[in-house]
């Protein structure tokens, strides 16, 4: 089999089976594991896969910068935002991620709500100034331009010191074995500290993310409440999430 009839065959696999595992592929093909580990390495580097051990998976859309971001499925986002939104009661604390899905929520929060949103996305901030009623506090840190939002030492620290009753909080990858992934380490690390100081954390997630993974992991499924998408209910993925015992709460 030539090198682009073997590319085409891993990418349907891909595309298929959600997973590809190199031993399997190789005893099918009847070729080296080396071979087929070296073509997933030529696909990763294009952005086409995610490899794991053994095999590779899905690569999310989602790892591109703030402003590509804004471009994938904006109407699904939205989607997405109205139902996290509707969990943000009057008087409550809420940590809100950075990200495009997150700034939909913020935009799709009502006015006149009072309520105390902690971030670290001076994006959002912004997006909160014609919120008369909401008490905002932006936690200090490195800016990971990126995602235009701080992280590091600094905003990890100021995160512990503060509390919520919810965080919403962005993935770019959403899998049932590779879990809840992002692109970024320190990024990743930010997540689980803003995730740990909530009594809730529900995860936002448009169906682009869905089925898809990133590099680091950020949150084990027994560390959310509930996943929020706008994906078919009936997508695969869902239907084996709901079945580990993982609360999907489906958008639109």
């Amino acid at each position: 089999m030539l090198a682009a009839e073997r590319r085409d065959h891993l990418l349907g696999l891909l595309a298929r089976e959600g997973k590809i595992v190199a031993k399997e592929v190789a005893a099918g093909l009847g070729i080296s594991e080396d071979s087929v580990r070296r073509d997933l390495r030529d696909l990763a580097a294009e952005g086409l896969c995610q490899r794991v051990y053994g095999g590779a998976l899905p690569a999310s859309p989602a790892i591109a910068d703030l402003a590509a971001r804004g471009t994938l499925t904006p109407d699904g986002k939205r989607q997405v935002a109205a139902v996290a939104a509707a969990l943000v009661r009057p008087g409550s604390a809420l940590i809100l991620d950075g990200g495009t899905t997150a700034l939909a929520v913020a935009q799709a929060l009502a006015p006149e709500l009072a309520c105390t949103v902690i971030t670290h996305s001076p994006v959002i901030a912004a997006a909160l100034l014609d919120h008369p009623q909401a008490e905002v506090f932006l936690l200090g840190g490195r800016l990971f331009k990126h995602s235009a939002v701080t992280c590091g030492a600094a905003a990890v620290e100021a995160a512990q010191n503060v509390s919520a009753d919810l965080c919403l909080l962005g993935v770019t990858g959403v899998h049932p074995q590779a879990g809840l992934t992002t692109g970024d380490a320190e990024e990743a690390a930010m997540k689980r500290a803003l995730a740990a100081r909530a009594a809730d954390t529900c995860i936002l997630a448009s169906s682009e993310k869905i089925g898809t993974a990133s590099r680091f992991r950020v949150l084990a499924w027994e560390d959310i409440s509930a996943l929020i998408t706008d994906a078919d209910p009936g997508h695969p993925v869902l239907e084996k999430l709901t079945a580990n015992g993982v609360e999907v709460m489906t958008a639109g």
